[in-house]
């Protein structure tokens, strides 16, 4: 059994600032992994959220709307955008074509991209759990970037609430690229 290291930084405003002295390596029994604060990903309940697909099908007996091929969506400086996307709501918890549906769920595939003011992340699939405020990407190469910063791994846990993010190696290593032309100058 091999000793692999787990990496925690920040990485909206205060690795701007701070740049690679916000690293802070911790050696564990785990996968290597990165956690961060990501402010640009945290979501904004008080917009409008606007969704184009081409093709929506409503399964309200199965409380879950599919939304298939070009799947976009858009609340204020946040986009997603995905092959396919199921929003599973609460029974009883309204309906998505009166766009009052309490979601308790959405899983996202097919070329997965996320982005929110001056960051972005792709990856293969992504759950986003609403009651727990967390959202999951994963793929073969999740790819996090904010500017010229970039962060690869396989899986990136967000706690939607907070913006605090993990990044997953799944078995190898994180990858970090850090520009030290991004840090703010005093």
């Amino acid at each position: 059994m091999s000793v692999t290291t787990a990496s925690f930084f920040k990485i909206s405003a205060s690795l701007a600032i701070a740049g690679v002295g916000a690293l802070i390596i911790v050696s564990g029994a785990s996968a290597q992994a990165t956690s961060s604060k990501m402010k640009g990903l945290e979501l904004s309940n008080d917009k409008p959220i606007q969704i184009e697909s081409d093709k929506l099908e409503i399964k309200d007996p199965e409380s879950k709307a599919i939304f298939t091929g070009n799947v976009k969506v858009v609340q204020g400086t946040t986009t997603l955008q995905a092959g396919n996307m199921v929003v599973f709501y609460k029974s009883g918890g309204g309906s998505v074509s009166s766009g009052d549906a309490d979601i308790d769920r959405i899983e996202v595939s097919q070329k997965v991209f996320l982005s929110s003011g001056t960051q972005q992340a792709t990856a293969d699939t992504g759950s986003f759990d609403m009651t727990k405020q967390v959202f999951v990407l994963k793929g073969d190469k999740v790819v996090l970037s904010e500017g010229k910063n970039v962060f690869v791994g396989c899986q990136l846990n967000v706690q939607m609430e907070t913006g605090e993010a993990q990044l997953e190696a799944c078995g190898g290593r994180v990858q970090i690229q850090l520009d030290p032309q991004s840090r703010k100058k005093n």
